[in-house]
């Protein structure tokens, strides 16, 4: 395993945190060079373990998995020019595919193990509930498992009512109101100081790898 200093990732991402300028990250590039190098080192761990179990992962190298520190800020409201997490997205064919990856979140007080496809367009969307609604017996069976329920918590923003075309009576239908087919696990700040914690990703992401499955083969289809 690679010896790494996972304490300059939340140096860097405190300080851009309280100093979102240009001024700021200009006299600390060195800083951030330094922050992405150690990240790049957490994806090159992870990716290795993933590859134990999902064949589609190997070869990807880290640079094909991060994100540029830059925020669009074109459309919003804040116009703070860095994001103040590093984020990468595994993903077997490319971080902006549909088909469902496995992301790594670094934030101070906001770290995460995550995946799944997150705003999914609306056909493919559709598509994937009526996926789970004619599976429910397999979808449950993934996401009712305490292996999987020990990590992960799947969806993060909800319809009020039944989406178009299923009955608003029917049992399981909470399972189809999920505005995104995602899943995250949220990690302490230490977390990645831990000696076990490549394991531990391997473990949850094995358990996340089902889920994932499931949604890609139907997604895989458009």
């Amino acid at each position: 395993m690679y010896d790494m200093n996972i304490p300059v990732i939340f140096q860097f991402l405190n300080g851009v945190t309280a100093h979102n300028d240009r001024e700021w990250f200009n006299a600390h590039k060195e800083l951030y060079e330094a922050a992405r190098g150690e990240f790049d080192k957490v994806l090159s761990t992870v990716i290795a373990r993933i590859s134990l179990f999902d064949d589609g992962i190997r070869g990807i190298q880290p640079k094909e998995c991060t994100y540029r520190i830059y925020r669009d800020i074109r459309f919003s409201y804040d116009k703070s020019p860095y994001k103040t997490h590093l984020g990468g997205y595994i993903n077997a064919r490319g971080k902006k595919s549909d088909h469902c990856g496995y992301y790594i979140h670094i934030e101070p007080g906001n770290s995460m193990l995550a995946g799944g496809s997150y705003a999914l367009p609306p056909k493919i969307l559709k598509a994937v509930r009526q996926a789970v609604y004619d599976n429910m017996d397999e979808y449950r069976a993934i996401v009712e498992d305490p292996a999987f329920k020990r990590y992960f918590t799947v969806g993060e923003e909800f319809l009020k009512t039944a989406p178009k075309g299923f009955p608003k009576d029917y049992e399981y239908i909470e399972y189809l109101k999920c505005k995104q087919y995602t899943c995250y696990h949220p990690l302490p700040d230490d977390f990645f100081e831990r000696a076990d914690w490549p394991e531990y990703v391997e473990d949850a992401f094995k358990q996340m790898k089902r889920f994932a499955d499931f949604l890609n083969y139907t997604i895989d289809e458009f």
